[in-house]
């Protein structure tokens, strides 16, 4: 009887929860205002991925901490990644990746990179309120990342998003083993979320 019922219960409730994740996980190809300037943002693609690593070696001074393989890897797992570009005149300017792990109900950052000279105009900011805004449709407990020790600007953007540190991973970073800052923000739970299910 009770094995009738776990299967019923998925039936009813686990396909209302599938249909919650895919309409979170979608991103229709749209146009955004930030900072009254317009953008372009979508879903991000395998023909992306060369100029997201040109964004990365741009950040991380020539270096880029992740190649194609490791991007492409990422964007075959539909079910349980999200990466985002933003666009200006066909130009890639900024990208984000996230995983969402339904058994520990976290969305983690992987990857956040907007290019040098767009930072500081509400992009990177604007990113991570996206992946926020999923993971609270998705009633998830919490969003988390890592940043270097020595990136003071990132730390900032997080904590005014309410994120807080912690913990520390001792030479967590490829190559020159910088210390990362864990940091969290905590989620509250959404009533409506629950009464859907």
């Amino acid at each position: 009887m009770l094995k009738k019922f776990k299967v019923w219960y998925k039936n009813v409730f686990g396909s209302r929860r599938e249909q919650v994740r895919e309409e979170a996980m979608d991103v229709k190809n749209h146009r955004v205002e930030i900072r009254e300037v317009t953008y372009f943002v979508a879903k991000a693609l395998f023909t992306d991925i060369p100029e997201m690593i040109e964004i990365e070696r741009a950040v991380y001074a020539g270096k880029a901490p992740w190649d194609s393989t490791a991007f492409a890897n990422e964007l075959r797992r539909e079910k349980d990644r999200l990466y985002l570009v933003i666009r200006k005149e066909d130009k890639l300017l900024a990208f984000i990746g996230s995983t969402f792990d339904e058994r520990t109900r976290d969305a983690h950052i992987t990857n956040i990179a907007v290019l040098p000279e767009y930072q500081n105009r509400g992009i990177g900011r604007f990113l991570l309120a996206t992946m926020i805004k999923k993971a609270k449709k998705l009633n998830y407990k919490s969003v988390s990342l890592e940043v270097r020790i020595s990136n003071k600007n990132a730390q900032k953007l997080y904590r005014d998003l309410d994120f807080e540190q912690t913990g520390i991973k001792r030479g967590y970073y490829f190559g020159d083993h910088e210390d990362a800052a864990d940091m969290t923000l905590y989620l509250k739970a959404d009533p409506d979320a629950d009464a859907d299910e």
